[in-house]
């Protein structure tokens, strides 16, 4: 008999278009039914508006749009995922607007496959690693870079004009 070293993370599965993705549970802080989102002037096309979450200020991102695809259609499935990601020393929270979520998953790290750098139309420094499922390939995200420095220093700038 022999011991299993195998490590298993949780992660939030979430579509994107026809495309499954996931987020390490780790930085998901909840998932929130669609509201009324406020747009903010002059922010990137990515940043949809902001929210009011318990009385803070919550950035929305389009997570359509700042992978490239066409904006998000809302609809009764679409969902925003609180995320906390690490930008430089500083943790910020925001939320990504996704088409729907799908399942938590344990993924056995010994199951991942290195992220695609040919002929994938996502940047591959935002994916950790590929995963094969039953209910095909799903891309894990890396949420600090998805979310990173620009996308941080926006949403901080959204927040003082918001304030």
């Amino acid at each position: 008999m022999s011991t299993q070293n195998s490590t298993y993370e949780s992660y939030l599965s979430f579509k994107l278009g026809d495309e499954l993705f996931a987020a390490s549970t780790n930085k998901v802080l909840s998932i929130l039914e669609i509201t009324d989102i406020t747009p903010v002037p002059h922010s990137p096309s990515y940043m949809k508006g902001i929210i009011n979450l318990r009385g803070a200020v919550l950035p929305i991102m389009d997570t359509r749009v700042k992978f490239g695809l066409s904006p998000t259609v809302i609809t009764t499935s679409t969902c925003i995922i609180v995320l906390e990601v690490a930008v430089d020393d500083q943790k910020i929270q925001l939320g990504a607007l996704v088409d729907a979520v799908h399942a938590v998953l344990e993924i056995n790290n010994e199951k991942l496959l290195p992220a695609p750098s040919i002929g994938s139309k996502y940047r591959s420094d935002f994916i950790e690693g590929v995963v094969d499922t039953n209910s095909g390939f799903i891309m894990l995200l890396n949420t600090d870079r998805i979310f990173g420095s620009n996308v941080a220093s926006d949403s901080l700038k959204m927040n003082e004009e918001a304030a």
